[in-house]
């Protein structure tokens, strides 16, 4: 299986992939360099504020990173920036949770508060939102190309469907077998 089989290089939703991806790490980029900026220490937890979330060293770092990898996504487009933003946006959501009950505890070395939480769950939904859409629906167009892929058998099925009904006859309903 090729990534590129899947969704054709011109296709209208790979712009949908990188602009989400080029917004997002944009944003993490701005604010990991604003804690550069700060001259942050790696593991200070003293609440130092930046863009009204607390920061450290090792998150602008981390930070930067995260955007990096979004950007160099939506350079690639296509599927890889579609896969890219789901899995980012599953780690931040991840992230989210793990760091709620970090907070206040000796083992919150990224200096998370409540407000990092919530962007973490924000920005993980929101990254996530734009690798799947267009991917995940009950409701794709039949020229989709997921929709395609994922009912290769059943254009034949549904081209018979549409003759019978064309025809006059009523379309056969089966209940799969088990």
């Amino acid at each position: 299986m090729d990534l590129r089989d899947e969704l054709p290089v011109d296709h209208p939703l790979s712009r949908v992939y990188r602009i989400g991806a080029a917004l997002c790490g944009l944003l993490l980029l701005v604010f990991g360099c604003l804690g550069f900026a700060g001259s942050l220490s790696s593991f200070d937890t003293a609440g130092q504020h930046i863009a009204g979330m607390s920061t450290n060293g090792l998150l602008s770092t981390i930070s930067v990173l995260f955007g990096l990898l979004l950007f160099g996504a939506a350079l690639v487009g296509g599927n890889v920036a579609s896969s890219v933003n789901i899995a980012v946006g599953v780690l931040f959501v991840l992230s989210g949770f793990v760091h709620l009950f970090l907070i206040g505890r000796p083992g919150n070395i990224l200096d998370f508060g409540m407000t990092n939480v919530i962007f973490s769950f924000l920005m993980g939904l929101l990254i996530m939102t734009f690798g799947m859409y267009g991917r995940v629906s009950g409701g794709l167009p039949h020229d989709n190309p997921y929709w395609q892929r994922r009912h290769r058998g059943d254009r034949a099925l549904k081209a018979d469907d549409s003759q019978g009904v064309l025809a006059g006859g009523a379309a056969r309903a089966e209940l799969p077998r088990r």
